[in-house]
């Protein structure tokens, strides 16, 4: 199973209205194993990550007023990657692990920025 990414709105009545995504942009956010061993990961926490490592515990979601903070913290976790892929399960090569963290922080910036443009908020579940 995967995580996904996505943006939400609120609704005049208080409800979550999450929007799609364009067309051809992913919402992968990682493998659900993931959750623990890369966002929720002693590496991530040491860089200081606040948002990701909630994933360990539960679904992740990002306010509205907290998504230009979130996508600062992407970009903290994307300037690290060798770091973070460096703590990754050793099944897999590096190029294997970085490309596939890369892409995933790519996603979640990508729908991070759209949240910020709408005024809304992102959910990783």
């Amino acid at each position: 199973m995967s995580l996904l990414v996505h943006v939400f709105v609120y609704a005049p009545d208080g409800s979550r209205d999450y929007l799609d995504a364009p067309d051809g942009v992913s919402e992968t956010a990682g493998f659900e194993r993931w959750r623990t061993s890369v966002w929720g990961s002693p590496v991530v926490r040491s860089l200081g990550a606040r948002f990701f490592p909630r994933l360990a515990e539960d679904d992740l979601y990002v306010e509205a007023d907290e998504a230009g903070s979130f996508l600062d913290e992407c970009a903290l976790l994307a300037s690290h990657v060798p770091l973070i892929v460096a703590g990754m399960d050793p099944g897999r090569t590096a190029e294997e692990h970085t490309h596939h963290l890369t892409s995933k922080l790519a996603h979640i910036s990508r729908a991070a920025r759209r949240a910020v443009e709408a005024g809304g908020g992102v959910v990783i579940w």
